[in-house]
């Protein structure tokens, strides 16, 4: 199973969000889960992929041409996948995966998320979507989800479509049941 992960290219201020991202691609690895992620080596995106290269895990990246002298890609993948744009590496990351882990993150992986979330909604996928809720990073996300519902604008029963854990063994658990 693939899984694409969404994640900061940075560390954030809580020491927690690396260790959780770190811990994320351990577990996907000693699954024997593929990590599909935007393939930089800084932030949450590099510790994810070097938790599980640590563990022998495949990691495939897709970069974009775009984040060249932004973002710095992995040199250690087993895959690195270039793509001219932004667009062609959400699109290349859905077309790999089986599922999708949000970390936390700023505004591109909160954009990630909404529209892998509207894609589930509008029957483009029915894959597994988690939210690895490190430190409360997503309560507020959910909050709003919640407040959507509450004000007619999703239905209720698309809040079951959102996997919410605080612990990575416990977020790869619900997906893989979600996925059986």
């Amino acid at each position: 199973m693939r899984v694409c992960i969404f994640a900061g290219s940075r560390k954030g201020t809580n020491p927690a969000y690396e260790q959780k991202a770190y811990e994320l691609g351990k577990v996907l690895a000693t699954k024997g889960m593929t990590v599909v992620y935007g393939g930089s080596s800084g932030g949450l995106m590099g510790a994810l992929a070097n938790g599980a290269i640590e563990m022998g895990g495949e990691v495939i990246g897709v970069m974009p041409h775009q984040l060249e002298g932004i973002e710095i890609s992995h040199s250690k993948l087993s895959q690195l996948i270039q793509v001219e744009t932004m667009h062609e590496r959400k699109s290349k990351m859905a077309e790999l995966a089986d599922s999708y882990i949000a970390l936390p993150g700023g505004f591109g992986t909160l954009e990630e998320l909404t529209e892998t979330i509207t894609w589930a909604q509008i029957g483009l996928h029915q894959k597994p979507i988690g939210l690895l809720n490190v430190a409360g990073y997503y309560t507020p996300f959910m909050t709003m989800v919640d407040h959507a519902i509450e004000s007619g604008f999703v239905d209720a029963s698309q809040r079951q479509m959102l996997k919410l854990e605080e612990d990575p063994v416990h977020l790869v658990e619900a997906l893989l049941k979600e996925k059986a």
